[in-house]
Parts: C-alpha cells; structure tokens; sequence
C-alpha cells in the first residue's frame, strides 16, 4: 500500500538526514490523516492507494498554484522550495499518458458518444477523464477536447 510505502521512507529520510524530503513525506501522511478522517473513519485507518493518489495529486496542484503565486510575486527561494517539495511528491503518482494517446480517445469518445456541439465539451472531457484513470491533468484533457471542435 501506498501509505504504508510513505510512512516507511519517512524512516529512510530520517536516518538519511533528507529534510526537504522528510517535511514532505510527513506533510504528506498528515494529508492523509486529515483525509481519513474527513470520511468519517478513525484517523489510524490507512487510505487505498486510489484516495491516497488523490491527495498527492491535490498537493501537486496545491505546490503547482504556490509556485506561480511566489513568481508573480518575485519569490523564487520560495518558489524553489516548493518545486522541490513538489518534484518528491510527483514520484509517487503515475507516469503521464502521452498526449497522443489523449486525443486518441478523446477521438472515439467523441465518436461514441456522438457529440458534435460545441455546447457539449464538459460531457466529453468528463468522459476521457474517466477514460484515462488519472493518468493526466484535465486542463490537458480539455485542451485536447477543445482542440477537437
């Protein structure tokens, strides 16, 4: 299980003496914690490694805003540092499905399903997204679509 993988380097980073990583990795069980028990379920309970991909890509996200936010304001040691944070967190998640292959669903989605109207484009993005599992950004997916009409 992915949580129980984490909560295991946080030892390696310790005895390595991996501060950014260690914060991270203990950042990231903490996210996991606060996600258990926002379910409704006893805080000690571990995540499947589908909710906990979630979180991770949540705190991408989250690290991915910071990091804009800290350039437009002229900040790059903080930016730096969340890029950091950001490069360990992005270890665990899936490798990216090429774009090629996006389009090429989103080609027979949009053939499926029959859509032709431009009005339509949520429906089809929802339905790649489904497609592709989490394996990319849904602004990719979007884009994609869009690129389509």
């Amino acid at each position: 299980m992915l949580h129980d993988q984490i909560k295991e380097e946080i030892k390696t980073a310790l005895k390595a003496r991996a501060e950014v990583r260690l914060q991270t990795l203990r950042n990231l069980v903490s996210a996991f914690v606060t996600e258990v028990t926002s379910k409704n379920r006893k805080p000690d309970e571990k995540l499947t490694d589908e909710e906990a991909l979630v979180v991770i890509k949540r705190l991408v996200k989250q690290r991915q805003d910071s990091i804009e936010q800290f350039t437009a304001g002229g900040r790059a040691d903080l930016a730096q540092a969340e890029e950091a944070e950001m490069a360990i967190l992005k270890t665990y998640l899936p490798a990216e499905m090429p774009t090629d292959q996006i389009k090429a669903i989103a080609l027979a989605k949009k053939t499926k399903l029959g859509i032709n109207d431009r009005a339509k484009i949520g429906i089809l993005v929802g339905a790649v997204m489904k497609e592709t599992k989490g394996q990319t950004d849904g602004k990719i997916v979007k884009e994609i679509v869009e690129s389509l009409f």
